[in-house]
């Protein structure tokens, strides 16, 4: 595995986890009963961005840990997942 596809790797795994965690423990604006004016009602009142990117980088790298070894160790390798090889 060369560097870029490494780095593709683990950045598709970052995004997964984002997409994740990002909408978990989200208090909206309606159920503070604070709407800011201009702004819509479901909009977040404290996203805690900087909180949940250190928790997907941690939970990105521990997942990505173990995917890495054992593409390097060869346990599974492309020709395991071809679920229709050639006659």
């Amino acid at each position: 595995m060369n560097f870029i596809s490494a780095a593709v790797l683990y950045l598709v795994i970052w995004f997964m986890c984002v997409f994740i965690i990002l909408p978990l423990r989200i208090k909206s604006q309606t159920e503070d009963g604070k709407v800011v004016p201009g702004t819509p009602a479901s909009a977040p009142v404290d996203p805690m961005l900087k909180k949940k990117a250190v928790w997907v980088t941690v939970l990105a790298t521990v997942l990505y840990i173990p995917i890495v070894v054992t593409i390097i160790n060869g346990w599974i390798t492309i020709d395991d997942l071809d679920f229709f090889p050639k006659p």
